[in-house]
């Protein structure tokens, strides 16, 4: 009778080192393309096209800043006890949508669409951070 807790124990642990190998392999994704647009950055920053690189300098930026909030959710996921923030995915979504804003912003209904789902995720964040249904 407790061989099947045990086995349901060692499969829940075998699958946990599973998830924690590929979010290791993740992790070293990331931060070889953090490193490649690191270098996309310097190489717009310093290019002649005067407008056009400014779009592609805002674009990168935003960029580069979704590539620290996923490496920052691998890192609070293993701090938190191998769990992922509901915040984290938030800011990853705010972030995804203003930088979908600066890339297509042709279609004013559109860009306001977009603004209410970034409303919406700030809401979010509010309840989220709230006493209530804070877990940290």
């Amino acid at each position: 009778m407790t061989t099947k807790p045990a086995a349901g124990q060692l499969i829940a642990s075998v699958l946990q080192w599973v998830l924690n190998i590929g979010l290791v392999i993740l992790a070293v994704i990331l931060v070889v393309f953090l490193g490649k647009e690191t270098i996309h950055l310097a190489n717009v920053l310093f290019s002649t096209g005067e407008q056009a690189s400014s779009y592609l300098l805002i674009e990168g930026i935003v960029i580069y800043f979704l590539y620290f909030e996923f490496i920052a959710l691998i890192v609070k996921y293993f701090q938190s006890g191998f769990h992922f923030p509901l915040r984290y995915f938030v800011y990853i979504g705010i972030t995804a949508i203003i930088r979908l804003i600066i890339v297509d912003h042709k279609n004013p209904f559109d860009t306001l669409c977009y603004s209410a789902a970034i409303l919406i995720l700030v809401v979010t964040l509010w309840l989220a951070n709230s006493n209530r249904l804070k877990r940290e």
